[in-house]
């Protein structure tokens, strides 16, 4: 029952990449596809962490499937499905994990996606980690084209990858990480990277990136059909309405975090939505 889950969940996924549906604007930091209060509930459970000594995981809500939560929460990790705008798994503010069964490892390397995952992926985590899983390859791509895209992802992507037998193994080895960096490098989780822009157009990306459920793509959209950050910032929900999938709830959102009186911490807040 499980491989049958893990593989519905895996076309879910497939699917959504595939048709340009871009997983940011599905909802990214929304908690197990709930509303502003799941979001609320999220922000709590990223910033408790290390405090309370427990290891804290964000998983993608697509790898529900796989098995790998209960083997965490087996190891004493607690875990927390989003919808995520890039990778699989979020062990701290400088590591996400992009998972691969060896099956869909050579299908993505095959049709483009593994490169298109690795940009993002390395765009917004300062370490990028790719988890191939499973015993062997199936054989759809030459030896010499699988050593050329392992070494492109690694060395023009900065991806370090590592391959394990199966998911258990997948497992043990994100909670060894995740423990690593929460709990003796005492570093926090993020739903976004830490990774510093270097160019004036990557600073105002992040910027927009900002807003709620805005990813790169979304940011890349907002910014190409308004030119500045200043004019996205300024821009009413009819006209945020006409950037490409922008729906009225997310222009509607934006708009509130954007005008609503801001408040010191500890006094009651409104929702969001």
């Amino acid at each position: 029952m499980e491989g049958e889950n893990a593989e519905e969940g895996l076309e879910e996924k497939n699917e959504a990449e595939k048709s340009g549906e871009d997983i940011e604007d599905a909802g990214a930091g929304t908690l197990e596809g709930e509303d502003a209060g799941g979001q609320a509930d999220l922000l709590e459970f990223i910033n408790a962490g290390s405090a309370e000594g427990k290891v804290r995981i964000i998983m993608d809500d697509r790898e529900r499937g796989s098995g790998i939560r209960q083997k965490l929460e087996a190891r004493g990790a607690e875990v927390r499905q989003v919808v995520l705008n890039a990778g699989d798994f979020i062990l701290s503010d400088r590591i996400a994990v992009e998972r691969k069964t060896r099956t869909d490892f050579e299908n993505s390397i095959i049709d483009g996606r593994l490169f298109e995952q690795a940009s993002r992926l390395g765009a917004q985590f300062a370490k990028p980690i790719l988890v191939v899983e499973g015993e062997s390859f199936e054989g759809r791509i030459n030896r010499n084209a699988l050593l050329g895209a392992i070494a492109s992802l690694m060395l023009d992507h900065n991806l370090q990858i590592f391959f394990t037998l199966d998911s258990e193994r997948t497992a043990e080895l994100l909670f060894a990480f995740a423990k690593r960096e929460q709990l003796a490098e005492k570093r926090p989780l993020r739903l976004r990277g830490d990774k510093r822009a270097s160019t004036m157009a990557q600073q105002q990306q992040l910027i927009v990136e900002g807003l709620p459920n805005v990813g790169p793509q979304f940011a890349r959209a907002l910014l190409e059909k308004f030119g500045t950050v200043e004019k996205v910032m300024k821009a009413n929900e009819k006209q945020l309405m006409k950037v490409k999938r922008m729906g009225q709830g997310k222009a509607r959102l934006i708009r509130k975090i954007l005008t609503e009186p801001w408040k010191k911490e500890g006094e009651p807040d409104r929702p969001t939505s």
